[in-house]
């Protein structure tokens, strides 16, 4: 099949199966070609980077009705917008969804910039949302690269090489099949194609509109593609998480700015370091005068994963964040698990 052939193969296929998203336009809603709303383009983009479309679509939904403009949402109180995030995870991307809100509110009149290179300069855009939106909102023929995109292309032409050394030589390839003309359908054609078909395993083939030009389904293992190097181990952390209460109140701090989970409220803890807590050190740093054990949590990170002992303590001390029980649900999830497993305990 010719880049053409390819191109009108996949389109049409778009405009039969296209996901029906709540931040989008298009066919699923009977409108071919039609632009969709940059904020919510972008804000959808930022949400889904590292989440599930199914995780992010009850969060966009709510952000939509509490902050409909992108000036209602740069308006918004930090703590607010953090809060609302919670849940997310990777919560540097709500502090620079917050950066780019106000550099459009306050830099550019409330309206997003329609151009892939001036977007590319907003705080927070990487070359891939600032496509994305280009694309997608504007019809901008940019070269629109997430990993779904980079999947279909690997199968699509057989890459030997493997990933993240592959990066280059996909987007070259993406960006061979580019062209002006429904470049916001094209984009998310190839996402649909990759998160619906040409899934990571046990992929469609039976139902994909590119069978005939595909090499990696040629080769008789599909699958196989994108190959892959082989992952380092995770690293693993310890640490300690102190449940301090007073009646029906938890304490809880806000942590550093900058840095994992920076601005956020959680529960009082030790640093977080290779080797286990002795109890010795782990009752030296509690907020005030530990009881006893509460048990432990494990939590994944990215790039790290993490055990969490647990100590009960009592009493007032200074620089905390009383916050009541019910209220607990807006932690980050780690915190929100060893919340609920210390109180448990308690019980």
């Amino acid at each position: 099949m010719t880049p053409e052939q390819i191109r009108h193969s996949l389109l049409s296929w778009y405009d039969a199966h296209a996901r029906d998203l709540p931040w989008r336009t298009g066919p699923a809603a009977g409108q071919v070609g039609v632009r969709s709303d940059p904020y919510r383009v972008w804000l959808s983009e930022v949400m889904l980077q590292q989440t599930t479309v199914p995780h992010a679509a009850p969060y966009f939904l709510k952000f939509t009705a509490r902050w409909p403009t992108v000036s209602d949402l740069a308006a918004a109180p930090d703590d607010e917008v953090m809060a609302a995030w919670a849940g997310l995870g990777y919560y540097a991307r709500a502090r620079n969804l917050l950066a780019c809100a106000r550099a459009v509110a306050n830099d550019h009149g409330g309206v997003f910039p329609d151009t892939e290179a001036v977007l590319r300069a907003l705080p927070g855009l990487g070359p891939y949302t600032a496509a994305a939106v280009a694309a997608i909102a504007f019809d901008e023929a940019t070269n629109v690269v997430d990993g779904n995109v980079e999947r279909v292309m690997a199968r699509l032409f057989a890459v030997e090489t493997p990933l993240p050394a592959a990066k280059p030589e996909l987007k070259a390839l993406a960006a061979a099949l580019v062209r002006d003309g429904r470049s916001g359908d094209w984009a998310q054609a190839l996402m649909d194609l990759g998160a619906t078909i040409c899934r990571p395993k046990s992929p469609l083939c039976d139902r994909c509109p590119l069978t005939a030009a595909c090499a990696g389904l040629a080769s008789g293992a599909p699958e196989t593609y994108p190959r892959k190097t082989a992952k380092a181990a995770r690293p693993h952390r310890h640490g300690v998480a102190y449940i301090l209460t007073r009646g029906e109140e938890v304490a809880l701090v806000r942590r550093p700015p900058k840095g994992l989970l920076g601005g956020m409220l959680g529960l009082p803890t030790s640093d977080w370091r290779p080797a286990p807590w002795s109890d010795a050190d782990a009752l030296a740093q509690a907020p005030a005068s530990a009881e006893r054990g509460a048990g432990e949590v494990e939590h994944v990170f990215t790039h790290f994963s993490l055990t969490l002992r647990l100590l009960r303590a009592d009493g007032e001390a200074e620089g905390l964040i009383w916050t009541a029980r019910r209220d607990l649900d807006a932690l980050p999830s780690v915190f929100l698990k060893a919340a609920r497993a210390g109180l448990s305990n308690l019980l």
